[in-house]
């Protein structure tokens, strides 16, 4: 094995302690997963108070599984994962997955027990994925592993997800198998008490298998490891993430639930921004840009055009795209020539074409392959509204017909055509992506837009600054050891400008009128802020208050 991930990805022997014969037990749908998906290795059920599960011979411990074992998954009570743990390490083996819960999401007992079991992992010289995970999955049909207790095992495809949330990875590979994506790996990590987020990308990196890396996290562990890992990916692989926990609330949650503590939201977006990653805000557009790249060329450019045989789509594409930073140039004067040939002199011979109502198979064709050879365009966006008349699948199929040996970008929109649409169904089996509405497709380029600018932009060089690094260690040391969440006021300032980083002067004032002094002092507009560490999202409470001019702004402000 050539890299230390490949135990757990690429194991040639699974063992799956806790594994029962119960239906609906997670010991019982884990293994059962594993021996569906036909995992190409040997499999041993460890369960003491069991012979046989599965029709396969169960073994007591896992020192008692005669051969040699890559992965252990692990389904026991909390109390004893830790004795597990070990005794795999006795065995020799070298990656674990634990499922089990109970560990830091669920306080300090749960922290120490993890530390505990982190402990005999690198006292072993072991790689531990979770604890309180969904489990792995590795689509290559020379792998063929899905230990995991969910209900999907998703398609082959080219796609590798890093899920942070169990019940998410599960939602995703449901829904993706529907939206006909594929995955190569799937990892769920939950508390990444030992292999984190940024361990997989690196192994996704360099997987031959992996060309799209979707994520849906809630916290970073090293967010100055990830920039460095995160830059050099995206120069090759486009990377796509969903990051929870952007107020206060869903920060609190995410601790809860997998034990993570989320950052300040603003941080984040400046960090994707810097390294091309794509941000999306929910899972559907996740969904979105990832079928898009998963089956389509990146853009070279944000010039589109729409051709549809409605007016009103035609006309929300249009308002969607330009608000999203997209370019509609008119058609070149041979194409409107060539359009002329054979579409109604009703139609609107411009960008959007709209083809009227009566446009058929006949006319998509036609049309896409006439603007097919306007250069002025780098995606074309087919819109269709399916009237009675008309048969969508055979729309569907001419559409494909025109726009087949294209390189330029086709994202299509069926407008209540319905989900069992034949047309949709056979678009999406000959790599085109079908949208329901056009907005989806205007906020999906732009998403696509934001990291194809940032693909062509120059790489830039990195300087060095003078720090101060004594003053921010001694600042972040006192933090550390008050136990304080977070550094904020004075310390904050002093931070920033240890690094030569120049903030706005500020002073200190406990009543209105001292407020409004000190503003003329420093000279109008000013902002207020509440001056307290136990608010750090300031907004979300209303203890802001902006561009305030005169005095008597200050004196009504509702902060003082």
């Amino acid at each position: 094995m050539k890299h230390k991930l490949d135990a757990i990805f690429k194991p040639k022997s699974v063992a799956v302690i806790g594994a029962t014969g119960r239906k609906g037990s997670i010991g019982r749908e884990t293994l059962h997963n594993i021996l569906l998906a036909e995992f190409n290795g040997k499999v041993f059920p460890v369960n003491p108070n069991a012979q046989v599960i599965h029709s396969i011979k169960a073994y007591s411990t896992i020192l008692d599984v005669p051969d040699s074992v890559d992965l252990a998954i692990i389904i026991v009570p909390k109390e004893h994962v830790a004795g597990v743990v070990r005794q795999c390490g006795e065995k020799g083996v070298k990656g674990i997955v634990v499922i089990t819960a109970g560990f830091s999401e669920t306080g300090k007992e749960g922290e120490k027990r993890e530390q505990e079991v982190l402990k005999i992992v690198h006292e072993y010289g072991m790689h531990m994925i979770g604890p309180n995970c969904f489990g792995i999955v590795n689509t290559d049909p020379k792998v063929n592993l899905n230990a995991t207790f969910g209900k999907t095992y998703p398609r082959q495809g080219r796609i590798g997800f890093i899920t942070q949330s169990g019940a998410m990875g599960e939602a995703i590979m449901n829904t993706a198998k529907e939206l006909g994506i594929g995955f190569s790996v799937v990892a769920s990590i939950g508390n990444k008490a030992d292999i984190s987020s940024n361990d997989i990308l690196e192994y996704f990196e360099n997987d031959p298998n992996t060309d799209i890396i979707l994520m849906y996290l809630e916290n970073f562990g090293n967010p100055q490891k990830f920039t460095q890992i995160a830059r050099s990916i995206s120069l090759k692989k486009p990377m796509v993430v969903v990051k929870s926990g952007r107020t206060s609330l869903g920060a609190k949650a995410a601790s809860s639930h997998t034990g993570a503590l989320a950052g300040l939201d603003v941080g984040v977006d400046a960090l994707f921004e810097q390294t091309g990653v794509m941000r999306v805000d929910t899972v559907e557009e996740l969904f979105d840009v990832a079928s898009a790249l998963a089956n389509q060329p990146v853009p070279k450019g944000n010039k589109v055009c729409v051709v549809t045989n409605a007016g009103g789509p035609g006309i929300l594409a249009t308002d969607a795209l330009i608000n999203n930073g997209m370019e509609m140039p008119s058609f070149s004067p041979s194409t409107v020539k060539t359009l002329k040939k054979f579409i109604s002199a009703e139609a609107s011979f411009s960008n959007p074409m709209d083809m009227v109502a009566g446009a058929g198979a006949k006319e998509f064709k036609l049309t896409l392959e006439a603007v097919l050879k306007d250069k002025r365009y780098d995606t074309i966006i087919p819109i269709f509204v399916p009237p009675v008349t008309i048969d969508q699948l055979e729309v569907a199929k001419n559409i494909y017909e025109a726009v087949k040996d294209t390189k330029k970008t086709i994202l299509a929109c069926f407008m209540g055509a319905g989900f069992g649409s034949e047309g949709i169904k056979y678009l999406k089996e000959h790599s085109i992506p079908v949208y329901i509405f056009p907005e989806a497709i205007a906020k999906t380029l732009a998403t696509i837009s934001t990291y194809n600018n940032w693909l062509k932009s120059p790489r830039g060089k990195i300087k060095n600054f003078k720090v101060d690094t004594q003053k921010v260690k001694t600042i972040v040391g006192k933090a550390q050891a008050d136990k304080l969440d977070a550094i904020v006021g004075d310390d904050a300032i002093e931070i920033l400008q240890a690094y030569g980083i120049q903030s706005v002067g500020y002073q200190y004032a406990s009543t209105a009128s001292e407020a409004a002094t000190i503003s003329s002092k420093l000279g109008y507009p000013v902002v207020m802020k509440i001056n307290t560490p136990q608010i750090l999202h300031k907004t979300e409470f209303g203890a802001v208050k902006v561009d305030l001019r005169t005095d008597d702004e200050v004196k009504k402000s509702l902060i003082i």
